[in-house]
């Protein structure tokens, strides 16, 4: 292949065509860090020419801190999972807890009353909102747009602008209101979770809180808030990118693999959620099962001793080996049955058949805003099935022995925690995030993960302002702090961009 030719450095043709293609040197772009996502990326990729076009050839994803939680949960009481594990994350903490409070209400083998359930959707429906709306406003959207002209807007990339004057002004103008819609969300959420980030209402066997008149009102207006502005603004800008940007719908598509566990459990039989749970193949419409026992965790390519390869999260372990021949990142290879999976609001709506359009750096965008609205308006239905003044708590006790899991769905996909109690401590955890799935490293097969994948033959027009690799990886919304957690010290990356 030419292209093969090229990065080898050796002559295969003779036309004058071919000549310029070899002619052309291959790129090395590195991003480090990746700003505008939560925690610390580097993307590294090879950009060649092919077919007269600059584009990605290949892509590697590096997670370059250590997580170290579930070495932290070791020899801890049971409950202290929930506390713990949302400092995961201070932008998704409420799925970290709800993860938690799933696994102990298994291990516990605990029903929860309808107003935990409840009051559990409420507070995750409210953290998905200001999640989403934070992720397209004020993480990806200056991929497309110019912020204004003052730091720490600039220095900024001028690199394939498309957007006319009043058109960015708008955007911006947006931008801003958003924030304040941003906050208003954070503010429905610590109405009945105490307080946001990290909100400790959320225990085993249910919640704290209990609903009454004047919190069930304050959520409401809220929401009468937030709905007209998913609707009225954040959808219709979406679109509008996507009159400007239409060929970003056949960018950055990568595995078309989904994988979803399902979220916001809609009665107490765990099998019916407004968003439910599956997978597909491929980009199809055909809607698989979801086996647990499927999923493993592949560490050839990450900075993890090689006796933990390829095992189920139910037996597999966190042991660092840094530095370990061939591996590049601090995190693992999630696999179901093998092979990649793309996870997050696009595979959500994908499984439930609310979205299906394609998928794509914008396909990605546009799920995840009408996502927001769906769940928005499910609040409002969850609203008026509180029971005021009713307890959302069952009581139940730690076992002294017991392996469970919990499956959910963080804002950036899915979301999965393994626990097991020995002597009425916990013995074992193990947590398996979104960006995990999404920005992971190849595997033993040398498969790439669904971001690496993405990347490779997206255009680029500028190597010093490589924006389009940003959108790609923007609309993943990526978050290492879920991925990893606790610095290595003795070590410093100074680059930004650099090519050769």
């Amino acid at each position: 292949m030419a292209n093969t030719i090229r990065l080898n450095g050796q002559p295969g043709a003779s036309s004058a065509g071919a000549a310029r293609e070899i002619a052309f040197k291959p790129k090395v772009v590195t991003i480090d860090p990746v700003t505008r996502i939560e925690g610390h990326l580097k993307i590294k990729a090879i950009v060649d020419r092919v077919n007269g076009e600059q584009q990605v050839v290949d892509a590697w994803s590096t997670g370059t801190l250590f997580r170290g939680v579930e070495q932290i949960l070791q020899n801890r009481y049971p409950w202290d999972a929930v506390p713990i594990t949302q400092r995961i994350c201070g932008v998704c903490p409420v799925s970290h807890g709800l993860a938690a409070c799933l696994t102990l209400d298994a291990a516990a083998g605990v029903t929860l009353p309808a107003n935990g359930r409840i009051l559990r959707n409420l507070v995750l429906g409210a953290n998905f909102v200001q999640s989403h709306m934070l992720h397209f406003y004020h993480l990806a959207a200056l991929d497309f747009c110019d912020g204004p002209n003052m730091p720490p807007w600039e220095p900024k990339w001028s690199a394939d602008k498309r957007l006319d004057q009043t058109t960015n002004d708008l955007l911006v103008g947006h931008y801003l209101g958003a924030l304040e819609m941003i906050r208003k969300a954070h503010s429905a959420g610590a109405v009945f979770g105490g307080r946001m980030p990290h909100p400790p209402a959320f225990i085993p066997g249910g919640f704290t809180s209990v609903p009454n008149g004047n919190r069930i009102q304050e959520v409401t207006a809220y929401l009468n808030e937030l709905i007209p502005f998913i609707q009225g603004t954040w959808i219709p800008d979406v679109q509008l990118l996507a009159s400007v940007y239409g060929d970003y719908f056949s960018i950055g598509g990568g595995p078309g693999n989904l994988l979803a566990y399902g979220v916001f459990d809609l009665d107490g039989s765990g099998a019916n959620r407004l968003l439910a749970r599956g997978r597909v193949e491929n980009g199809s419409t055909n809607v698989l099962p979801v086996d647990v026992n499927a999923i493993t965790e592949d560490v050839t390519a990450s900075w993890y001793d090689e006796s933990t390869n390829g095992l189920p999260p139910t037996t597999g372990a966190t042991v660092p080996q840094y530095p370990k021949n061939g591996a590049y990142s601090w995190l693992k290879a999630p696999r179901y049955a093998a092979e990649p999976y793309q996870v997050g609001p696009l595979a959500r709506m994908w499984v439930n058949g609310d979205y299906q359009n394609g998928i794509s750096v914008l396909d990605r965008h546009m799920a995840r805003a009408l996502e927001a609205f769906k769940v928005a308006q499910a609040m409002q239905t969850w609203l008026t099935e509180l029971q005021n003044g009713q307890s959302g708590y069952a009581s139940n006790s730690v076992p002294a022995s017991a392996a469970s899991h919990g499956l959910t769905e963080a804002p950036r996909g899915a979301l999965g925690h393994w626990l097991e109690i020995t002597s009425s401590k916990i013995s074992h955890y193990q947590v398996v995030t979104p960006t995990c799935w999404n920005a992971s490293p190849r595997d033993s097969s040398g498969v790439r993960g669904p971001m690496e994948q993405a990347l490779i033959g997206t255009p680029v027009g500028d190597s010093a302002e490589p924006v389009e690799l940003l959108r790609v990886v923007h609309s993943f919304d990526p978050c290492l702090s879920c991925a990893v957690h606790v610095m290595r010290p003795g070590e410093e990356e100074t680059v930004i961009v650099r090519s050769r």
